[in-house]
């Protein structure tokens, strides 16, 4: 009796579905029922399922109260294996990779659809891709002869299957939404944008701030235009490249106050203002649509809503419901624990392995008891920060950890001569970084004043720099960022499976910070859950080290709070 079967959607609704053996071929003939919920209902004993696409077929199970354990995303694994083969970028679903499994002609990828508030349908059109359950197993058995090639199987297979976990947890964030107050969004946006005037207009306190914008420089200015903006300071006798505050903030002039006030305020108006309150809240509840895996290092984006990019300020809307509880968790210093992991040096191991505080361990070390300085040598290295004061600080840090400063550096050196980089589990960062990912480590592009069209948070799709010392600082920061992302996604495996006899939601993921939903009783069964979860996810993605993957946790009826 097997405990793997694969399942194919119908056009009529129905399912094809199969037992599958050790090689992932079918051990016994292919069924079909007449309805998707029900016959995975029926089929308790399954432990893992088998399907095209987690965006197609968990979200029908879920409105219909069907929740699984453990998942095959044949799409998802074909964008990792694409990935460690060096072919980045080739057509991913699975149409296509049953295309080039058999030589045939590859069809390309459906194209993304437009975010739109409120939807849970998945982020791929399927009907252009659906295959017969006999091809998709095809496809699904030639990926494990593929797992078996790669350097370390098991790594990979690891990472393809908690890759695959992400996706559920995703489709189940998507459905639960993150619980958000309507009337306390109002309040604060009345508080700190004034009332809105008929036809959609600036509300009154951006309109004052821009009326002390143009007094301040004699003459009528669009705060909203940075073109305006950089010719008023030009024509005032002060050159700037752009309004970024980081370049304005310290000019010698009237004008400087009042615009960084407009453009913080008119960033919250714009994207969560009163439009947005109306486009993406319903019932209580916020729901942005996740994507596992959105960007090359592995982490999450959300397909509109703007989820990961929620102001300080505005938090104050995530309330819990009467009676539960907010657990907010971050990750303390997760990505130098990371790098001790991974690069395996004893000294950086036993700091993270310390119950004390991480950059400071490290400034008694190396660095006199500064931490401030420890703290900005480690991610430097991490970074690539490396000239200037990056460079005397990354000279102590090479004394006392050089396998830790070896092993990024050496993943720099890599990405500038165009050699695949990967992370611990095997996810591969192609030559040439997207820019979107690119920007998420920090690394300047190209252009530095520019702001290239990108996808939200940051995404940028097939956008491609060709500054070698960008992608050799990327290929740096991707070992460690990539591989704290395989890290959380077996986090939030575990700490969806030890949720799963609770009441408790996951609701919330973001990079290194996760919120579960949860009656007040279950509040310090979580904060446990999410404790135990760390240390396994730290031992299946780097084995048996000292590094530990400490968490701050605060249980808190409004996310505000937390901080």
């Amino acid at each position: 009796m097997t405990d793997r079967w694969a399942l194919a959607p119908a056009e009529d609704g129905g399912v094809e579905l199969a037992a599958l053996g050790a090689d992932g071929l079918p051990v016994g003939p292919v069924r079909r029922e007449g309805d998707l919920a029900e016959a995975v209902r029926g089929r308790p004993e399954v432990a893992r399922w088998v399907w095209r696409s987690t965006a197609e077929v968990y979200p029908r199970l879920l409105a219909a109260g069907v929740r699984v354990e453990r998942c095959y995303d044949i799409e998802d694994a074909e964008t990792l294996l694409l990935g460690h083969e060096g072919r980045a970028g080739e057509p991913r679903s699975a149409a296509a990779a049953l295309a080039r499994l058999r030589g045939g002609p590859v069809p390309p990828d459906p194209p993304l659809r437009a975010a739109e508030p409120g939807s849970q349908s998945p982020l791929f059109e399927p009907q252009s891709v659906r295959l017969p359950l006999t091809d998709l197993v095809e496809v699904y058995a030639d990926q494990q002869r593929r797992h078996d090639a790669t350097a370390h199987p098991d790594r990979m297979r690891l990472l393809t299957a908690a890759e695959s976990a992400g996706m559920l947890v995703a489709a189940e964030m998507n459905r639960a939404g993150l619980p958000w107050s309507a009337e306390t969004h109002r309040r604060v946006l009345h508080e700190l944008l004034g009332e809105r005037y008929a036809g959609g207009g600036e509300p009154r306190r951006l309109a004052e701030l821009a009326d002390e914008v143009s007094a301040a420089f004699g003459r009528r200015v669009r705060p909203d235009l940075p073109a305006d903006v950089v010719k008023a300071f030009a024509q005032a006798g002060i050159k700037v490249k752009s309004t970024r505050r980081w370049e304005i903030q310290s000019l010698d002039h009237p004008a400087v106050k009042p615009l960084v006030e407009y453009k913080k305020l008119y960033r919250i108006w714009v994207a969560h203002g009163w439009s947005w309150l109306q486009d993406w809240v319903r019932d209580g509840r916020f729901r942005p649509e996740f994507l596992a895996g959105g960007t090359v290092t592995g982490r999450w984006v959300t397909h509109g809503g703007g989820a990961l990019q929620i102001p300080k300020v505005i938090r104050r809307a995530v309330v819990a419901d009467p009676g539960w509880r907010l657990v907010v968790a971050d990750a303390d210093q997760m990505e130098p624990r990371v790098l001790a992991a991974i690069s395996r040096d004893p000294g950086l191991m036993e700091v993270a392995g310390r119950e004390s505080d991480l950059y400071q361990s490290v400034s008694d070390r190396a660095f006199s008891g500064d931490r401030a300085q420890a703290k900005l040598a480690v991610l430097g290295a991490v970074y690539g920060q490396t000239s200037g004061d990056g460079l005397k600080n990354l000279a102590a840090l090479r004394r006392r950890f050089p396998k830790a400063v070896a092993y990024v550096d050496d993943a720099a050196r890599a990405g500038e001569e165009g050699r695949l980089v990967r992370t611990w589990l095997g996810r591969t960062c192609p030559p040439a970084a997207g820019a979107g990912d690119a920007e998420e480590a920090g690394i300047p592009q190209d252009d530095p004043a520019g702001q290239p069209a990108s996808g939200e948070d940051g995404w940028v799709p097939g956008y491609a720099s060709t500054n070698t010392r960008a992608r050799g600082r990327f290929a740096r920061n991707f070992v460690v960022q990539g591989s704290a992302a395989d890290w959380a996604l077996l986090l939030l495996a575990a700490l969806r499976q030890a949720c799963a006899g609770m009441a408790a939601e996951l609701v919330f993921f973001q990079h290194d910070e996760v919120i579960v939903h949860c009656p007040k009783e279950e509040a310090e069964a979580v904060v446990a859950a999410i404790r135990e979860a760390s240390a396994l996810a730290g031992r299946l993605t780097f084995g048996e080290t000292p590094v530990r993957f400490p968490f701050t946790t605060a249980v808190v009826e409004c996310y505000a709070d937390a901080k």
